[in-house]
């Protein structure tokens, strides 16, 4: 893999998804799992992006079932949308902010991406099967060769992130595990 050309995707990596029960991987999982790709990735000349989502200002569709907060529940606290110091973030790293559950809809990501030449795009998150799965096909979409690391990503139910791995993500990319994505030269 050409690292230089090689960009990582970390979706909402902040305080609301993280303090979610997820399955498989508890999100201190996943968040392990990220930072370690996000450290491994810069020292081999790769990008990293943090995509957060403006919990605020999110887009609140009607849907048979939501997502969504209460809308007569008092707003989240500002940090909500903070990514988790854990997460890893440095000061180089690239921040998108969205307001859907993709990350390439009505924001700079893929003018980001290509101003660095980025061709790969390695795909980690919370959670699998919304803001992973939508960006993903986005990314596909615009062209992008995508690698997911399936254990630094999980979801609310266990059997939505194995769906999105096994039946929807090998169709696009390549479905790797953190350590394989460690060990490549």
């Amino acid at each position: 893999m050409e690292f230089t050309s090689t960009a990582l995707v970390l979706i909402d990596l902040q305080h609301s998804n993280v303090a979610r029960s997820l399955a498989p991987y508890s999100s201190q999982q996943v968040v392990d799992n990220c930072s370690r790709l996000a450290n491994t990735i810069r020292s081999k000349g790769g990008t990293v992006v943090y995509v957060r989502v403006l919990v605020n200002e999110m887009l609140q569709l009607p849907a048979d079932i939501s997502l969504a907060r209460d809308p007569s529940a008092p707003p989240p606290p500002p940090q909500a949308s903070e990514l988790v110091p854990q997460a890893g973030f440095q000061p180089d790293d690239i921040v998108i902010e969205k307001r859907q559950w993709g990350a390439f809809h009505r924001t700079a990501l893929d003018q980001q991406l290509r101003r660095r030449g980025i061709r790969t795009v390695i795909m980690g998150g919370i959670a699998t099967n919304f803001g992973v799965e939508s960006t993903a096909r986005a990314a596909f979409d615009h062209g992008y060769a995508l690698v997911f690391a399936h254990d630094a990503m999980s979801s609310i139910k266990k059997e939505m992130h194995e769906f999105a791995v096994q039946s929807i993500f090998p169709f696009i990319g390549q479905v790797r595990s953190t350590a394989d994505l460690l060990n490549t030269q």
